[in-house]
């Protein structure tokens, strides 16, 4: 697949379930595609899972070149419904900086990373684990991916860490 400068990035709307079979089937025509996910946290029967979820529902990020004849085929892909479009012959391009800074924030399978500012003192929320539910506050930063807090178990303050993307900040 040959990648394309950042500056030709399109928004496709996808049909009801058809993220995957759009994703695979403007692969197979050598369309790159971008598709930003982000951990979401679902309880069902009192225990809680983390599952990927897209940032945007029902749409995909495809970057071809719009001056090659042919791009109009993104139309009628199998999964896409049709592309944004500025005019009935033009897609409408996004900005280069929004794919950029999405990229820069995503891992290499497309996982937004949390981008969750934290400072010791902070309220926040425990979001996930033997904890989750528990608001507390922040006593240190433990490292770039965990966060130092203190819990009231039996009277007594005891001190754990957990991971940031398991927590969320309250303002």
């Amino acid at each position: 697949m040959v990648k394309i400068s950042d500056s030709f990035w399109f928004v496709a709307q996808l049909r009801p379930q058809g993220l995957e079979r759009a994703r695979a089937h403007l692969q197979r025509q050598g369309i790159e595609v971008f598709n930003p996910e982000m951990l979401a946290v679902a309880k069902r029967a009192g225990v809680q899972r983390q599952s990927r979820k897209p940032l945007f529902p029902g749409y995909i990020f495809v970057n071809f070149d719009p001056a090659v004849p042919g791009w109009s085929a993104i139309n009628s892909t199998r999964g896409v419904a049709r592309l944004i479009l500025s005019d009935p012959r033009r897609p409408q391009p996004l900005p280069s900086a929004l794919i950029a800074g999405l990229k820069q924030r995503c891992d290499k399978s497309d996982l937004l990373a949390p981008s969750i500012d934290l400072d010791i003192g902070d309220r926040i929320r425990v979001l996930a684990g033997p904890f989750a539910d528990l608001v507390t506050t922040i006593d240190t930063l433990a490292g770039p991916e965990r966060i130092g807090i203190l819990i009231d178990l039996m009277g007594r303050k005891v001190k754990t860490s957990l991971p940031r993307d398991q927590v969320e900040k309250l303002y």
